[in-house]
């Protein structure tokens, strides 16, 4: 069974989609319906911007979501999901490639998404850290027994956790990890602290428009970052997409779902390769490949 993913934030690269762009009358479509939905010319950063035009959360987003959708529009009669799975921002690309969102629709929510998460980093100033080497447990339990918010984030594969929380919590929490035994606890150059309570505002704000967006039936499941389980239900669906930004991606505990449930192909569909090296070090035996665009007469 072929379970296709979709990556996240930090897949950025300048020239991203350009191939697409340059040898798909399909794609150049919908990347300039793409300019028009968001009211500037993201093509112009994707193809031309410096990288850190690109690191900017309102561009970042719609960016990796632009790539990976539109790639997977332009696969055709090939892209035949059994499953599919996104990893934190790339579950709305997910939602998109299964027929529950279209895609001007998910275009906006992933839009409304970067604005809100934004704003919520400038309320609070937080910071993320990634943890080697430890059980996950020692990590959730010393993540608890901080002064301060700070919270496993990302299950990305075993023996590599990210942490997300304030910015001093992070720091204290990084020293006791290393403590217990921890390889590394490396604080990450991001914004804010993503999948975390600090995100609650945004979480608000995105629930009113997820709420007012039409869900449809989609064409197979979805295994959500919230529970890590296939999905189906339109109204589960929203519900696990409004706690995604304040619960932890369950990647780890996903991808073994998809494998124990039949699925014996991963491909990655969007910019980087970092989701086939995760489920590699989640199981060593699985077939992993990136998703390419045959070039169309067009």
């Amino acid at each position: 069974m072929k379970a296709y993913i979709f990556p996240g934030q930090g897949a950025q690269f300048s020239g991203m989609g350009l191939p697409l762009y340059e040898n798909s009358a399909a794609a150049k479509s919908l990347f300039e319906q793409a300019n028009d939905i968001l009211g500037f010319d993201i093509t112009s950063i994707m193809f031309e911007g410096s990288v850190d035009d690109l690191k900017e959360t309102k561009v970042t987003q719609p960016a990796i979501f632009l790539h990976s959708v539109i790639l997977a529009k332009s696969l055709g009669e090939s892209f035949q999901p059994d499953m599919v799975a996104g990893h934190s921002l790339g579950e709305f690309s997910a939602l998109v490639a299964n027929g529950t969102l279209r895609f001007e629709d998910g275009l906006r929510l992933v839009s409304q998404r970067a604005q809100a998460m934004q704003k919520a980093c400038d309320l609070t100033k937080g910071t993320m850290a990634a943890v080697l080497g430890l059980e996950n447990e020692i990590v959730e339990n010393t993540c608890q027994s901080i002064d301060g918010v700070v919270v496993a984030a990302n299950y990305n594969c075993p023996g590599q956790l990210v942490i997300s929380g304030a910015v001093d919590a992070i720091h204290l929490a990084c020293d006791a990890l290393k403590e217990k035994g921890a390889r590394r606890a490396l604080v990450l150059p991001v914004g804010g602290a993503f999948h975390s309570p600090l995100m609650s505002p945004a979480k608000e704000q995105l629930a009113a428009a997820i709420e007012n967006t039409t869900f449809h039936t989609p064409s197979c499941p979805i295994y959500q970052n919230v529970t890590a389980m296939p999905v189906l239900n339109e109204t589960e669906i929203k519900s696990n997409l409004i706690s995604q930004l304040t619960a932890p991606v369950k990647w780890t505990q996903s991808v073994q779902q998809m494998i124990q449930d039949g699925a014996n192909e991963f491909i990655e569909v969007g910019p980087g390769n970092v989701l086939q090296g995760l489920v590699k070090k989640i199981d060593r035996e699985m077939n992993t490949k990136a998703a390419t665009f045959e070039n169309e007469t067009a």
